[in-house]
């Protein structure tokens, strides 16, 4: 009996099917069904032996017999890149980058190598670009690197017995869907190869204790390629984001077992490669119009940054029957919310107008302090309106229309004043217990009725 000369697996968990499916039987996922080449028996136990002997044989200890370790970090170079870490690199962990093709992740980690390289030994394997790539890049950014090694090789197990040779502290792969384990029939980037050479790096990085960073190709949704269960393998997913056309990125820690998800890293690129922004806010801001109706600048807590963002809304008059609704930088579903407490509770008719919706720099705000910035901005472009150049808006909008209170306002209020802003429109809830006070006007407001009245001033 002949056997299947391919297989199914789906990428997001691994479930194998002899035949192409549109929707995954084990976790429900569309057409995430690729099709490889069956590996041997053979080949897949030895491999699973191999990487099961590499950390040694573990015996069962009680809990109270572990002691707290101790971590070390490296500073990278880069604050801001620290900063997304949570103080910089762990020793022992690995850390999964992702991003668009072009977007700057090679770029990035041949300057925190430099950075890293002054006073450690840094391994940089690359399974896309050639040693003279390499070269022309590091002279471009002025990177010396007596003490990085590069390797041009994609078979893991070259690679892991230079590893042994090198005995790094750092180790960088680019990327790892080009790395592939020759006892695997499979090609290179496929579910079983990713797993396998991802399983093989993790465990000779806890086992000898160096760090490692691997590089993660995007898919065309926006998702790191490969399977799911790679970023459960990890320590740390870092996504790179930002627009190619644009100068500014923008890095986000989706997970973070050695720190907080909430940070951000914000760079510019440059021809000299990519420099920290230390005070986004004024880059979010340069450039801001000047008595125009539809802009409202709000202040967001990014981790334990305040950054002042500016929301512009564009509300123009439909003909068609099913008005347009466009956010970016905004979750789709709370506009249309705030829309219809506006609705509802002012009785304002958005209903025949299109909505557009858009965060300056491109930044991500899912916090529900910007609520009310999102409706005044609406508002302001509805009825025309200036909302005054010095005043910020926060607050969260209720069904009912309440604006209730915000986290960390001394934080916002501060960041406020410090780049000129004079007033802000803030929940009354957050009034009632303040000891401190800021350079700025508060403006308490409990409903979006209150909020009103501060473009009603302008008439």
């Amino acid at each position: 009996m002949k056997g299947n000369k391919t297989i199914f697996v789906c990428s997001e968990c691994g479930y194998v099917s002899p035949k192409w499916m549109g929707k995954c039987q084990a976790c429900g996922a569309w057409n995430t069904m690729t099709e490889e080449a069956p590996t041997p028996p053979q080949a897949k136990s030895s491999a699973v032996k191999r990487n099961a002997i590499a950390g040694g044989v573990s015996h069962a200890v009680t809990l109270s017999t572990y002691e707290i370790p101790e971590y070390f970090r490296d500073s990278t170079g880069m604050g801001e890149f620290d900063r997304v870490l949570g103080g910089g690199l762990v020793d022992g962990s690995v850390v999964l980058l992702s991003g668009e093709p072009g977007i700057g992740k090679s770029t990035l980690l041949m300057q925190i190598s430099a950075a890293l390289g002054e006073s450690k030994k840094v391994m940089y394997i690359s399974g896309e670009e050639s040693g003279g790539q390499l070269k022309l890049r590091s002279r471009r950014l002025g990177i010396v690197g007596d003490n990085i090694y590069l390797l041009t090789e994609t078979n893991i197990d070259s690679i892991l017995a230079e590893v042994d040779k090198i005995k790094p502290d750092i180790l960088i792969v680019d990327s790892i869907q080009t790395i592939y384990s020759p006892e695997s029939a499979s090609s290179p980037g496929s579910v079983t190869q990713v797993k396998e050479c991802a399983l093989a790096f993790i465990a000779r990085s806890k086992n000898t204790g160096f760090s490692t960073i691997l590089v993660g190709h995007v898919n065309k949704e926006g998702g790191i390629a490969g399977p799911k269960v790679l970023e459960h393998m990890v320590d740390a997913v870092l996504c790179f984001e930002g627009d190619r056309q644009q100068t500014y990125r923008i890095i986000r820690a989706v997970k973070n077992r050695y720190g907080s998800t909430n940070e951000i890293g914000v760079f510019e690129m440059t021809d000299k490669g990519l420099e920290e922004v230390p005070n986004p806010s004024e880059m979010l801001l340069a450039g801001r119009p000047k008595d125009t109706p539809g802009n409202c600048a709000l202040c967001s807590i990014e981790g334990t940054r305040p950054i002042i963002a500016e929301i512009q809304a564009l509300v123009t008059p439909t003909v068609f029957p099913s008005p347009r609704r466009t956010a970016n930088g905004i979750d789709y579903n709370r506009m249309y919310l705030i829309l219809a407490v506006l609705e509802k509770r002012l009785g304002l008719r958005f209903s025949a107008n299109d909505v557009y919706l858009n965060v300056i720099g491109g930044l991500e705000l899912d916090e529900p302090a910007a609520d009310m910035s999102v409706a005044l901005a609406m508002i302001s472009s509805l009825t025309d309106k200036v909302i005054p150049d010095d005043l910020i808006a926060l607050g969260e909008l209720g069904l009912s229309g309440e604006c209730r209170a915000v986290s960390n306002l001394d934080a916002r209020l501060h960041e406020a004043a410090r780049l000129g802003f004079t007033r802000a429109v803030v929940p009354y809830r957050n009034t009632e217990r303040r000891n401190r006070d800021f350079d700025i006007e508060l403006i308490p407001v409990k409903t979006i009725y209150d909020a009103l009245r501060v473009l009603k001033k302008q008439e």
